[in-house]
This record gives C-alpha cells, sequence and structure tokens, in this order.
C-alpha cells in the first residue's frame, strides 16, 4: 500500500546515510511504484505483484541482484521471508521477527512482536537499527515532480481554480468500508465550510473506481466542488494535494501523501490506531479525531459497516479544519 512505503521512506533514507556508497533496490507495489520514481535513496525497484503472484520471477529477479542483506521493512505478506531467503542473501533481518518463519532470519533473538513496536516510522526504523543505521530523521520522502506541478496548475485552472482560492481536500474513499466516513456527513461538512468561507473550494480527491461515488458527493454538495478522481495521474496527486490548505480523510495512502509534501490533515480514525499509522511529526499543523472500536469482537478490515467511524460528528471535523484554516489564512 501507499501508506506502507511511505512509512519506510525514513528508514531507506537512514540506511543510505549510513552506507551511502552501497546499492539499495526496493521491492515496491507495482500498482503505486510510480509515486516513487524521484526518491534520491533509491538505485533501482523490482515490482510485487500481490501475495504469491509471480512469486518465483520475482525470486530469480533477487538472486540476480546477489543482495547481501535484505531488510523487511513492511512484512505483513506471508511470502516476504521465504522469498527473502530464497533470494540467497547472507542475512535477512525483519521486525516483528515473531511469525512462522522466524526461523529463515539472521535476527532471531529476542522475540519482538507488533505490540512492541510503537509507530510505523519507529518500527521501519528498528529494522534499519539492525544494520547500524541511527538516522533520527522521522520525515517522510516523497519528492514532487515540477511537470507534475505543471500539469496539476493546469487542471485546477480548467476547473476555474483561482490562487487565491482555499482549497479542502476530501478523501471520500479508502482501501476498506471500515475507514470510510459517511458520504452525507461529507456533504453536510462540504455545505458548512463553504457557506463560513467565501474564497472556499473543495476538491474531492480518489482513485478512478470511486469516480461515480465523488461525483455524487459533489451534486450533492451543489456547487464551488470539482472531483479529480479518475482525472490525473497517480504521480500527479502529490502535486495535487500539496495544493491543499488541508485534506479530510481516513486512514489512507493519501493522507501519509499529504503529511509527507506537508499538507495539514484532519484525520478520522477508528478501527485503526493513529499511533500506529497517524501524523507523526508537525503535529501542530495536523488533527486527529480517533473513536475507538465499539463491537467486540472486533472484524477490523472485513466490516461491512463502520459504526464506529459513525461516531465522528461533522461538529467536530468543522471545528478541525477550521482550526486549521484559521491558522493559514
Amino acid at each position: 500500500a501507499i501508506g506502507d512505503t511511505l512509512l519506510s521512506t525514513p528508514a531507506i533514507r537512514a540506511i543510505r546515510e549510513r552506507y551511502p556508497d552501497t546499492k539499495i533496490i526496493a521491492h515496491f507495489n507495482i500498482r503505486n511504484m510510480e509515486l516513487f520514481k524521484n526518491n534520491p535513496h533509491i538505485d533501482g525497484t523490482i515490482p510485487y505483484y500481490g501475495g504469491y503472484k509471480r512469486f518465483f520471477k520475482t525470486v530469480r529477479e533477487f538472486r540476480r541482484n546477489r543482495f547481501d542483506v535484505v531488510l523487511i521493512l513492511h512484512g505483513n505478506e506471508p511470502q516476504a521471508t521465504p522469498m527473502a531467503y530464497l533470494s540467497g542473501a547472507d542475512f535477512i533481518v525483519k521486525l516483528p521477527n515473531s511469525s512462522d518463519y522466524n526461523f529463515l532470519l539472521s535476527n532471531r533473538e529476542p522475540i519482538v512482536r507488533w505490540d512492541d513496536m510503537g509507530h510505523g516510522i519507529e518500527q521501519r526504523l528498528k529494522v534499519a537499527a539492525l544494520i547500524g543505521c541511527s538516522n533520527k530523521d522521522k520525515r517522510m520522502v516523497l519528492p514532487v515532480d515540477s511537470d507534475d506541478e505543471d500539469a496539476v496548475s493546469g487542471f485546477l485552472k480548467s476547473e476555474g481554480i483561482k490562487d487565491d482560492d482555499i482549497l479542502i481536500g476530501f478523501q471520500v474513499g479508502a482501501s476498506t468500508v471500515s475507514r470510510m466516513w459517511f458520504a452525507e456527513r461529507f456533504v453536510e461538512l462540504g455545505k458548512r465550510l463553504i457557506a463560513a468561507h467565501p474564497a472556499t473550494k473543495i476538491v474531492i480527491t480518489g482513485s478512478p473506481d470511486e469516480k461515480k461515488y465523488c461525483e455524487q458527493i459533489d451534486r450533492e454538495i451543489g456547487g464551488r466542488v470539482i472531483v479529480s478522481a479518475g482525472k490525473l495521474l497517480l504521480r500527479q496527486i502529490p502535486a495535487l494535494v500539496k495544493r491543499f490548505q488541508v485534506l479530510v480523510t481516513g486512514d489512507t495512502g493519501i493522507m501519509h501523501i499529504a503529511i509527507a509534501v506537508g499538507t495539514s490533515v484532519v484525520a478520522l480514525y477508528a478501527v485503526a490506531d493513529y499511533r500506529i499509522t497517524g501524523p507523526y511529526y508537525d503535529l501542530e499543523k495536523h488533527r486527529v479525531i480517533q473513536k475507538w472500536k465499539t463491537c467486540d469482537p472486533c472484524v477490523s478490515k472485513k466490516c461491512e459497516y463502520q459504526k464506529c467511524m459513525e461516531n465522528i460528528s461533522v461538529d467536530e471535523v468543522f471545528k478541525s479544519v477550521t482550526d486549521i484554516i484559521g491558522m493559514k489564512v
């Protein structure tokens, strides 16, 4: 996922600064590799196709690179450790190291579990520390290409956006229903923000698959709204988000993009825990609204009705957005 990759970029920078002459190859999801093509700390990439897809093809590519060390910075996928082992690398390090494949790791002891990790950025920096990297810079790395900035400027101009408009982003979709706020609440929030701030324009972001859903919210807000879903390339999204005064979002990849490019977020959390994946630096410019789980047992990502998100009111999101705008205008 985009967020998981961005959370890994401080650790990759730490490795580059500790070993400036080494060759660093990143194993990135093929769906979002283009976002990271300008990362200055990476020499090349090998695509990840998801799960066990093209497993042996990927292993062959790993072996061709003759890796000395493989660091598994984000290891939810069960195939990550066996793939690293089959690469022929001399050392394989991963945290947490409590899975059934612990015996394949170079750092088998002490056993470290997810509960011991803290924020996702820290978890990845702890992996880098196992090979002697102690960089303390927590900032995520996401350079924005000038060509993409020009393309976004042209897009916004074509949609009637002026330089002095206050742009507020709404990321209305998410990878799971449990992380989505309700469409009708985004509609109410949009109407209230437009009424309160005459220069406000709402930009509804999303994937091409979410375009119809975004357009539905656009119609119901009724004016001073543009939909970017399906109209820009993925690599242009950081340049778009950089133009926002604030982004209202659940725990999504675009939330991490916003934080990485310096845009304020109002992050809506319920099933997820902001202490693990939420804003981790520049905290004064962000707002997090966390509502804890309401069901026992919690089915987390499998939940088909966002009962926890129902506890987040329009009033508190509106206040958080206006607080941020008040700091900037």
